[in-house]
């Protein structure tokens, strides 16, 4: 298999690269969020009323849904690279159709191309990194996932932004269309990056495996400590789960694997239920309900938080193998549900039924310091996301599953992610439009439920190898997820060569 080994040498390099992937759903969040005021867009497609809109913006997760549920088959048989350049290819397809679009049929077509390519790289590359990576830093580089979503909203915001002072359908085509560049790099890109060793020794190609471990963490040297343990670790759970059964979605409900698909997708189900792409996708309907007026001052006021949103996943990434994901999850979800709480407080407060644009908007009218209050909380709330769940909601369910059913637990995960992102992408508007302030209290909520969850159930899977976490889980605890020490699992190459050879010792003994 062909690679370039001195990018395999780098862990940073070939442990981020894939998160371009990552960056194709942060660009299609805001192609749409810049255009909701854009006259040309506006015009093009007929004014499209709150029900329209949030059906245009909901195509793309729905699109993402079914590409996540792909993974399924394409990760175990096409490989976790080839199913990355797979989705690069069909990025470019997706977004052709929209930058041609002339009306809103062909607008969704689009867009739900778009969405099957960004539900096969958010399911795909969690996984190809969490598989790519030493233990150490895997946290921080899956964490990249998540900066790479925050770095594609807000390059594609400034380009909407400056397309905006164009006049004509251009405002809104260059930018759909610039979309295609990130996707062609990261397609052709990844040909010069290795294959997952795990799905390799899964497919009977050892010694590539072996080659690729070494190049990735021993500087070619195959006789490197950390090599021969990850080597052993891996093919010791191969053979053991292959014994265990075929691989087929019926283990997705076994005894150890079942409450860990309960986690990754209650987790990417929180994540969505958080409001966090909410904020994202319909900011400036948050901020014209909160009494900010005017296109460039709306403008000026959602690249703030796009920024905020980048800025702030940086610590996450640089600390979360320290940190721990659990800790993180419980204080993110916490913070979000007080600041939505205070954001629907104030709207309730002191906002009125009133006309923007020609639409009746629950609106804060006179009341400047309430105005700013909104938009700080709604800045808090974007960075406590952007610093706890953001990150560790894609980095726990990468590495929470055995090898046999890792890309059908991640995918379905995943598809948990994209069903609950339609949903909400779709009723959001016409929620907006109808029950206004009391939308913020029910996300609210959500929050202040997942930090119950997130408490009781999360056991910490931070500093150890994928194999190593199966031994967290053995452990129990399924509803007191804090008496699991955060040393259980961690093994030395010493008791790992002596586990393998009492392992060798009883199937001995039994043939004999």
């Amino acid at each position: 298999m062909s690679y370039n080994k001195r990018i395999a040498a780098n862990p940073y390099i070939v442990g981020t690269f894939a998160c371009i992937g990552g960056g194709l759903f942060g660009l299609d969040i805001s192609s749409m969020s810049g255009v909701l005021s854009n006259p040309a867009y506006l015009k093009t497609f007929h004014n499209p009323g709150s029900n329209a809109q949030g059906a245009i913006v909901a195509a793309m997760p729905a699109g993402s849904l079914l590409g996540a549920l792909l993974v399924t088959k394409l990760a175990d048989s096409l490989g976790r690279k080839k199913t990355i350049i797979l989705a690069s290819l069909i990025w470019v397809i997706g977004a052709i159709l929209q930058c041609a679009s002339v009306d809103r049929g062909m607008l969704v077509v689009g867009r739900i191309i778009a969405g099957i390519s960004v539900g096969i790289s958010s399911a795909i590359v969690p996984v190809y990194q969490s598989e790519i990576t030493a233990p150490a830093i895997r946290g921080r580089l899956v964490s990249f996932q998540q900066w790479s979503i925050t770095w594609g909203i807000l390059l594609q915001y400034f380009v909407q932004f400056g397309c905006s002072y164009i006049n004509g359908t251009a405002s809104f085509r260059i930018p759909w269309g610039l979309q295609m560049i990130p996707a062609i790099i990261l397609g052709i890109g990844m040909t010069w990056f290795p294959e997952s060793p795990r799905w390799l020794v899964d497919h009977d190609r050892e010694q590539e495996a072996l080659q690729i471990l070494a190049d990735l963490h021993g500087g070619g040297n195959k006789q490197d400590e950390l090599v021969v343990l990850e080597f052993e670790e891996i093919k010791q759970q191969v053979y053991f789960e292959r014994n265990e059964g075929a691989k087929s979605y019926m283990d997705l409900f076994k005894p150890g694997v079942f409450r860990r698909v309960i986690l990754g997708c209650s987790l990417q189900m929180w994540s969505q239920l958080s409001g966090m792409n909410v904020m994202m996708y319909y900011i400036i309907y948050v901020f014209q309900g909160a009494g900010l007026t005017g296109r460039r001052g709306n403008l000026i006021a959602d690249s703030v938080q796009y920024i905020l949103n980048v800025l702030f996943t940086v610590p996450a990434i640089w600390y979360i193998d320290k940190w721990g994901r659990r800790w993180m999850l419980i204080l993110g979800s916490f913070f979000m549900g007080v600041f939505l709480s205070l954001v629907g407080g104030l709207q309730g407060g002191f906002g009125e039924w009133g006309n923007v644009d020609g639409s009746s908007v629950w609106v804060i009218n006179n009341h400047p310091a309430v105005t700013r209050a909104i938009i700080v909380c709604s800045y808090l709330f974007v960075c406590s996301f952007a610093i706890t769940m953001g990150p560790a909601s894609w980095t726990y369910p990468a590495e929470i599953f055995p090898m046999r059913v890792r890309g059908k637990a991640v995918s379905i995960s995943t598809a948990t992610n994209w069903l609950f992102n339609f949903a909400l992408a779709w009723a959001v508007p016409p929620a907006l439009s109808s029950i206004a302030w009391k939308t913020y209290f029910i996300f609210a909520a959500f929050n202040f439920a997942a930090t119950i969850h997130f408490t009781f159930c999360f056991p910490e899977t931070a500093q150890r190898t994928l194999e190593e976490i199966e031994e967290v889980f053995a452990q129990g605890h399924a509803f007191a997820a804090w008496k699991i020490k955060r040393n259980v699992g961690r093994k030395n190459l010493h008791e790992v060569l002596a586990e393998k050879g009492d392992r060798h010792s009883l199937q001995a003994k039994e043939s004999a």
